[in-house]
């Protein structure tokens, strides 16, 4: 216990912010850490291939995922968790199958919901992205003799990512700040811990400042995470000087 002596030192007198609420925030941080990273790689993963079917001029292919993405955007996401952490044991013979030991966990339930929601919005993000391309870019492709497919993997997709990247990076805020409902279904999150100290000490100002705070930094990593990226990517629509 050694290496805790100066974090001891620091919070001594403190009554609230002891090192064990310390350490029930820290566990939030991770947890609320790995549920957000998890359902971002995954929706995205799910996002693409549904945004190119999204901008499919047939109608077999554009129409369900539509109604997927209308019903996920049009809907609540704490509504949505609720239905898949309440509503999955009402499916008959799930709890005899190989995914029941995780379905029973909360936070995979969690990790589906936000997963499919965030896949929505970011179809629509990357739909219109793809459907913003310079029609100058798709006749050049063209003329060069490409194939659909090598044409959507080379030109639009990178070119329609640069495009969606401010708006996916509010989208990446959007899930972390949303992320906050998942201490309704029992996981010990940022907002759970919060929870937990206000429900101990009764002092919701300090319990729910402290974790405002910690959102608050993760924000602004994001941000400059997304700055980075566009100042890196779009850097050759930055207006160039003269000599």
């Amino acid at each position: 216990m050694t290496e805790l002596t100066w974090l001891n030192e620091l919070l001594a007198g403190n009554r609230i912010f002891t090192p064990q609420t310390i350490g029930y925030y820290w566990d939030g941080l991770v947890l609320t850490t790995q549920l957000v990273f998890l359902s971002l790689v995954a929706g995205l993963v799910l996002a693409i291939p549904l945004a190119i079917g999204r901008s499919s001029s047939r109608r077999w292919i554009s129409l369900p995922i539509y109604v997927y993405t209308y019903v996920f955007r049009g809907t609540p996401l704490l509504i949505q968790l609720y239905i898949i952490y309440y509503g999955v044991v009402f499916f008959d013979g799930i709890q005899q199958t190989f995914l029941w030991p995780l379905l029973r966990e909360a936070f995979y339930p969690a990790l589906i919901a936000f997963t499919l929601n965030t896949a929505a919005y970011s179809t629509e993000i990357f739909r219109g992205a793809i459907k913003a391309t310079p029609r100058g870019e798709i006749e050049a492709a063209k003329a060069y003799g490409m194939s659909q497919g090598l044409m959507m993997r080379r030109i639009v997709l990178p070119s329609a990512f640069r495009r969606a990247l401010p708006a996916y990076g509010n989208e990446v805020i959007f899930m972390l700040h949303a992320s906050a409902i998942a201490s309704v279904v029992t996981l010990m999150d940022i907002t759970g811990a919060a929870r937990f100290v206000y429900a101990r000490f009764y002092a919701p100002f300090e319990a729910f400042l402290f974790a405002a705070a910690i959102y608050l930094c993760l924000t602004f990593a994001i941000l400059y995470f997304f700055r980075y990226l566009e100042k890196r990517l779009l850097a050759h629509l930055k207006p160039q000087s003269g000599n």
